[in-house]
């Protein structure tokens, strides 16, 4: 299993309508869907409005990579630019 962690820091005021927009655009149920994926949720950080968790589970690395060259992640990465004002991205040690 291969998993990562996703911390998004919004524009003031704009986490929840970012989440809102991938549900409205269909982008989180299509990767759902994809081959491999076990999870993909996101969390809201209670102490920083601005904060934003999302954890990935794919069953191997190479689902995760075939999954960020879909184009429903093309239009993810466009809808960014509205939404969220910086992106790190972190793997979970497998020990």
């Amino acid at each position: 299993m291969y998993e990562i962690y996703v911390r998004f820091k919004s524009f003031p005021g704009k986490r929840e309508s970012f989440v809102e927009a991938l549900h409205r655009e269909g982008i989180i149920s299509e990767i759902r869907a994809e081959k491999g994926c076990i999870r993909y949720d996101y969390y809201f950080s209670e102490k920083d409005p601005n904060e934003l968790l999302l954890i990935e589970q794919w069953e191997s690395q190479e689902h995760q990579k075939v999954h960020i060259v879909q184009p429903h992640m093309e239009r993810l990465r466009e809808m960014k630019e509205e939404y969220i004002e910086t992106t790190t991205l972190g793997e979970f040690s497998t020990q």
